[in-house]
């Protein structure tokens, strides 16, 4: 049982590595460090399409990975 779960652990932290990877910047220019990013604070959008996408795979990737971490823990 403890080496299924490690090794679902071990895929799961590639997936996760991939999916931050593949998530898009959100730095726009250096101006921002000058401006103190005001344009960010008005500007701000809700996230749409893959990129919404990217961060809801994200969200679950990292709780099942923490749930995953704690039941790994205690069957120790």
């Amino acid at each position: 049982m403890y080496d299924i779960l490690l090794t679902i652990m071990l895929i799961l932290s590639v997936f996760i590595i991939i999916v931050i990877a593949m998530q898009p910047t959100k730095t726009q220019s250096a101006s921002n460090a000058f401006m103190g990013g005001a344009s960010q604070l008005f500007g701000k959008q809700k996230a749409r399409g893959f990129e919404a996408v990217l961060i809801k795979t994200t969200v679950v990737s990292l709780i099942l990975f923490f749930g995953l971490a704690f039941t790994l823990s205690q069957v120790l």
